[in-house]
């Protein structure tokens, strides 16, 4: 397998997903998933990802950090080795991201992203290294218009959870802006329903929901990319399935803990 198939498939994984309140999500919680992905026909478990939430003192404010890991196992970094980090530092109450970190090093590629958000002119501040092949880095910086609701992957992923899903028909589909790589996307999330479905926590009754990108091609099939979010006042992710061009995978839960609710 070469290494584009995993760097690719592994940035969806971590990033596999208004302004309601937030009343989900607490300093303290920690998920804890196994993600696969198919090798040779087999869906083959390859690394761990870790999603964490922690208090966070700043001069001006209190803020809540969302802080995303993946990191394979030992057994197989010699093949691949990937040490991910995503980070978001947002408002506690309406989980408006500040300042977003993303530092990628998968098999000798390494490259960061910081995003400075300025909301009261609509701008973001971004920063971005890339390593040389003879050592050293290359660094631009831009500024970046965005729209007043336009969140990073992380706070978007975690401000889903916010919302009255209960509410929705079968059918219904809600839409983020994501700045990724210093440009908005538009991620859609179509959903599906309930589903109860076993997981290491148990039997679950799950919203399930089907991922989609505007004018994008990344990920592939109809209803074949799908979150499953815990039908409760935490809606804590417990299961996604992903497809794009160059394969197919999954992340379980494993373990949950420091929940608000």
């Amino acid at each position: 397998m070469n290494k584009i198939r995993l760097a690719l498939a592994f940035s969806f994984l971590v990033s596999v997903l208004s302004f309601a309140q937030n009343n989900a999500v607490g300093a303290g919680e920690t998920l804890i998933f196994s993600a696969s992905y198919n090798m040779s026909g087999i869906l083959t478990e390859l690394a761990q990802v870790k999603m964490e939430t922690s208090e966070v003192n700043t001069s001006k404010a209190t803020l809540l950090r969302l802080k995303c890991t993946a990191a394979t196992y030992s057994k197989w970094d010699n093949f691949f080795k990937i040490r991910d980090l995503y980070e978001s530092y947002v408002s506690p109450k309406t989980l408006s991201p500040y300042l977003y970190k993303r530092e990628i090093d998968e098999g000798g590629y390494y490259k960061f992203m910081q995003y400075k958000y300025s909301h009261k002119t609509n701008t973001v501040k971004s920063l971005k290294k890339k390593k040389k092949k003879g050592g050293g880095f290359n660094e631009e910086n831009t500024t970046v218009s965005i729209s007043s609701t336009t969140r990073d992957l992380v706070s978007t992923l975690y401000k889903l959870r916010t919302l009255d899903l209960a509410s929705l028909s079968t059918g219904a589909t809600k839409s983020f802006k994501v700045l990724f790589d210093n440009k908005e996307n538009i991620v859609n999330f179509k959903y599906l329903g309930t589903e109860t479905i076993n997981t290491s926590l148990g039997q679950k009754t799950c919203y399930k929901l089907a991922i989609s990108i505007n004018n994008s091609d990344v990920l592939k099939g109809t209803n074949d990319n799908l979150l499953w979010l815990t039908a409760d006042a935490t809606k804590i992710p417990v299961y996604a399935k992903f497809k794009i061009a160059v394969g197919n995978g999954e992340l379980k839960i494993k373990s949950a803990t420091g929940l608000k609710n």
